[in-house]
């Protein structure tokens, strides 16, 4: 079926449900044509809500990433000359990628303000579960802000 006839109201729905691309592609071209009334608006909004999750969820994860290997190459004594290598290599990957999204999406920047001491908890309690170590080892409270987590030339980046 022509995508023209693929844009009636009726038919985006369903279509939704059976080929989201070929729904995408119908939707970017009645927008496109400023034909607002005959969009699947329900999906259409969900689809950007859910757009706005991930992309709150995916800083969020690539921060918790940061602080553990920041953690790590800061208080794991025992393990730190065989691994800074690795560590550092992913503190500097996710700080770039932070970096990126950032630059994207400036207002992500309030998204991490605001988790950052949550996604430290999750990362500390995540880490000590992961490699069994005593809760000890790391700090309850963050040793460093934000500012120093997502900057290159952070202490933790250091051995």
């Amino acid at each position: 079926m022509p995508l023209s006839e693929q844009l009636s109201k009726s038919y985006l729905p369903s279509l939704y449900e059976e080929d989201f691309y070929l729904w995408l592609q119908a939707t970017t071209k009645l927008l496109q044509q400023r034909q607002l009334a005959q969009l699947d608006l329900e999906n259409l909004i969900e689809e950007l809500e859910s757009m706005g999750r991930r992309e709150k969820r995916e800083v969020k994860s690539r921060l918790m990433i940061l602080i553990e290997n920041l953690l790590k190459l800061q208080y794991w004594e025992a393990e730190k000359q065989q691994n800074a290598r690795g560590w550092r290599n992913t503190v500097i990957e996710q700080q770039r990628q932070l970096e990126l999204s950032l630059e994207d999406s400036p207002s992500l920047k309030n998204v991490l303000a605001d988790s950052f001491l949550d996604c430290y908890q999750k990362s500390r309690q995540d880490t000590i579960r992961k490699y069994e170590l005593p809760s000890e080892i790391f700090p309850v409270e963050p040793p460093f802000t934000l500012a120093e987590v997502l900057s290159s030339s952070d202490k933790g980046n250091r051995e």
